[in-house]
């Protein structure tokens, strides 16, 4: 029973890594993009882990995938946002279509919104 459990969210985390390549490769700039790869790829990533885990149980193999499973969702978005934070800084325009700049907002600058 726990191995088929397992095996649904091991599932559930493909299909979410799925989504976030087809976000990566659908959305217009560096900042959809961030946000697509890391929400979808996080609980992605994570559900692959936590299914590995209830597969596996508490040897080796289960404890480190729950382990790298936890790695990944405090690390992954603290990745993305210095990403973000460092391309804004640079001068990465923002999408055309871009509708609200709340950094920019924040920091009092123009926003940088690309004339597509």
């Amino acid at each position: 029973m726990i191995d088929t459990l397992g095996y649904i969210i091991m599932g559930i985390g493909v299909i979410f890594d799925l989504f976030g390549c087809v976000g990566l490769i659908r959305f217009p700039d560096v900042y959809n993009r961030l946000q697509a790869s890391t929400k979808c790829v996080t609980l992605g990533t994570f559900s692959i882990m936590l299914g590995i885990f209830l597969i596996s149980g508490f040897d080796a193999t289960g404890i480190k995938a729950l382990l790298c499973g936890v790695f990944v969702l405090i690390s992954s978005p603290v990745a993305a946002h210095a990403l973000a934070k460092g391309a804004y800084k640079s001068g990465v325009n923002l999408w055309s279509g871009s509708i609200v700049d709340h950094y920019g907002e924040d920091t009092k600058q123009e926003p940088q919104i690309d004339k597509e």
